[in-house]
């Protein structure tokens, strides 16, 4: 039996996580700070912001006392994908991370059959094959380009944040916060080894710390929504970043869209919404 309510939740924190990690691609590409530095202290920034709020609520010790194999799990998975993300904005553009995550319903579909025996309904299958339709119509107009590299990492970073959602939907009561914090800490001696993060410059700080902040909700609500949702619907509501995305960049960072990702990125929005209305009727 479906809790309405906690659907409706899960809906919510997952469209609010879309909007958040909407950003990324501008505090990354808005910085001259390269992408080791960047996961510095973003990650310094998310984990002090993550960890304060868990002590204003009084539940820190709590949070540690729930972290079990599944958290652990997860903890490995965002901070892998955060080390391909940030890179990959730095290797291509705003607009490419962003299409190549519209492939996480496909992924997280066909994990949560393999690992959890949960097939996806007829509705997001083809809710899911409209969106691949507006990837292929992007990715038709950079064919031949020499952002492959990036390219490669933010499928990578798809491949991890597909993960996380099987993991909290086969296990909902697996923690949230502490995971999100304990991977931005996770990549802080890998940034110390192969970066120069201590060597930024001082108007750039403040821009990477709300980087750190933004990154905390968006991490935290998906993980939140997750757990309430099936894994593809997830991911599914997540490709909302996808269009917003080069809108943002396009706004901030003047990166024109091409009309190819303006078509592509209206079909996948659309599939969305469409998606969810029909959702509603049940």
């Amino acid at each position: 039996m479906i809790d309405i309510k906690q659907r409706k939740a899960g809906i919510v924190l997952v469209v609010v996580s879309a909007i958040v990690f909407s950003s990324a691609g501008v505090f990354t590409n808005g910085v001259s700070t390269d992408a080791w530095g960047i996961i510095f202290w973003r990650g310094v920034a998310a984990a002090a912001f993550t960890l304060t709020y868990l002590m204003l609520r009084g539940a820190l010790l709590a949070e540690i006392r729930a972290f079990n194999k599944p958290a652990f799990f997860v903890t490995l998975m965002m901070a892998a994908g955060t080390a391909a993300f940030i890179p990959a904005f730095k290797l291509s553009n705003v607009a490419n991370v962003a299409l190549i995550y519209a492939a996480a319903p496909f992924i997280a579909a066909g994990l949560s059959w393999v690992f959890i025996k949960e097939l996806p309904t007829t509705r997001v299958i083809f809710a899911s094959l409209a969106a691949l339709f507006g990837v292929f119509i992007i990715v038709s107009s950079s064919f031949g380009g020499s952002q492959l590299k990036g390219d490669f990492l933010a499928l990578f970073m798809t491949l991890m944040m597909s993960g996380t959602m099987v993991v909290y939907r086969k296990f909902p009561s697996t923690t949230a916060a502490l995971p999100a914090a304990l991977s931005s800490i996770v990549l802080l001696p890998f940034a110390l080894a192969f970066g120069d993060p201590l060597v930024v410059q001082s108007h750039e700080l403040p821009i990477l710390i709300a980087f750190g902040l933004v990154f905390a909700v968006a991490s935290v609500t998906l993980s939140e929504g997750a757990r309430r949702l099936p894994s593809a619907e997830t991911a599914l509501l997540s490709t909302l970043e996808m269009p917003l995305a080069p809108v943002l960049a396009f706004l901030i960072l003047s990166e024109v869209p091409t009309s190819f990702a303006i078509l592509g990125g209206a079909i996948i929005f659309l599939a969305v919404v469409w998606s969810q209305r029909l959702s509603a009727k049940h």
